[in-house]
C-alpha cells in the first residue's frame, strides 16, 4: 500500500557510495547468537562490489567492535541486546566475511552502535570523495540499515536500498523496515535495477575517459613539433 504524498522517489545522486553495513562473521556465521540468514545477502552484495568497483565508485564497509572501553561507552546498547558481546575487538566476529573481503583502499569503519554515522568518520569520508548519495546494504534491515538509512537522509544524502541485499532475523521487521524506509528515507529498490544503474555509472566513466584521450591525442597531433616548444603531453587521471 502506497499513501498518497509518501514514497517519492531521490534517486542515486551524481555519485553515490557503496555502503557495507556489518557483514562480519558475526553476523554471517551460524555459529554466533547475533546471525542473520545472510547467504542470498552476501551474493546480492558481492554482485553490487563488483558493479560498483567496475564504475570506481567509493565502497565503505563498517564491522562493530567493543574492547573494555567501547563496552562502557556502549553499556546501556549492550544491556539491551546481551549479545553485541560476541562482538569482542580482536576476534574473528568482529572480521568482514571473507567472500566480501575489501579490498586495499576500500576502509572499515568500527562502530558501536547502529547508525553508520554515530560516532565514525563516515560523513567525513564521502564529502571527501564528493558524494551526494549512498546505496545501503547489510544487516540488519531493522536495525543497522534503517538507522544508517535515516542518518544519511539526515546528512543531507539520498538513500537507495537493494531490497536483496539487506537481511534481517525477523522477516516480518525486514518487511515492515524496508516500506518503511521506501515510504520516507529512501528508494527501495531491486538489486538488478541497482546493478543497472551502477552499470550506467560505469559507462559514463569510459566515455569520460575515452573522450580524454581523444582530447589528449587531439592536443598532442596539433603541438609545435620543436624540442623546445613542445609542451609536456597531458596525461588523464
Amino acid at each position: 500500500m502506497k499513501l498518497e504524498g509518501f514514497h517519492g522517489r531521490a534517486g542515486f545522486g551524481k555519485k553515490p557510495a557503496l555502503i557495507v553495513i556489518d557483514m562480519s562473521v558475526g553476523f554471517t556465521d551460524p555459529g554466533s547468537p547475533l546471525h542473520c540468514d545472510l547467504e542470498d545477502v552476501v551474493e546480492a552484495i558481492g554482485r553490487l562490489l563488483a558493479a560498483a568497483r567496475a564504475a570506481r565508485l567509493p565502497v565503505v564497509y563498517t564491522t562493530v567492535a567493543y574492547d573494555d572501553a567501547a563496552k562502557e561507552r556502549a553499556a546501556v546498547f549492550i544491556e539491551k541486546v546481551p549479545a553485541l558481546l560476541t562482538l569482542e575487538a580482536g576476534s574473528r566476529f568482529v572480521e568482514i566475511e571473507p567472500r566480501l573481503a575489501p579490498q586495499p583502499g576500500e576502509p572499515v569503519l568500527t562502530k558501536l552502535f547502529a547508525s553508520a554515522f554515530y560516532g565514525t568518520t563516515l560523513a567525513s569520508l564521502l564529502m571527501v570523495q564528493q558524494c551526494d548519495g549512498i546505496i545501503v546494504t547489510g544487516a540488519s534491515t531493522s536495525g543497522c540499515v534503517r538507522a544508517t538509512a535515516v542518518d544519511a537522509l539526515q546528512h543531507g544524502y539520498r538513500v537507495v536500498v537493494p531490497r536483496e541485499a539487506v537481511g534481517d532475523r525477523n522477516a516480518d521487521a525486514h518487511e515492515a523496515n524496508l516500506y518503511d524506509i521506501d515510504a520516507k528515507y529512501g528508494d527501495v529498490l531491486s538489486v538488478e535495477d541497482v546493478l543497472d544503474h551502477l552499470g550506467r555509472f560505469a559507462l559514463a566513466r569510459q566515455r569520460r575517459r575515452s573522450s580524454a584521450l581523444s582530447s589528449g591525442r587531439a592536443g598532442s597531433a596539433r603541438a609545435p613539433v620543436g624540442a623546445a616548444d613542445r609542451e609536456p603531453e597531458q596525461r588523464p587521471s
